[in-house]
């Protein structure tokens, strides 16, 4: 199906969490990849990431998807 620019710019990135990319560290290189879109400076970046590694896998989704939800599924 062909669709217009417009649709495809809102459209949000979906990563599995069951596959290849659900892994820890694609997510927190995620974090630097996304948060440059979105002029996070570095030092909040390395904030992020750092507050993601301080728990378990699931504090580190839940920190994810606090900062990036609207922009990730």
């Amino acid at each position: 199906m062909i669709k217009s620019r417009d649709e495809l710019e809102n459209r949000k990135i979906e990563i599995d969490l069951h596959g290849k990319n659900g892994n820890a560290m694609y997510l927190l290189s995620i974090v630097d990849d996304i948060g440059k879109q979105l002029n996070i400076p570095n030092k909040i970046r390395k904030d992020i990431k750092s507050v993601m590694m301080m728990g378990s896998y699931e504090d580190l989704i839940k920190t994810f998807d606090i900062w990036f939800g609207a922009y990730v599924i």
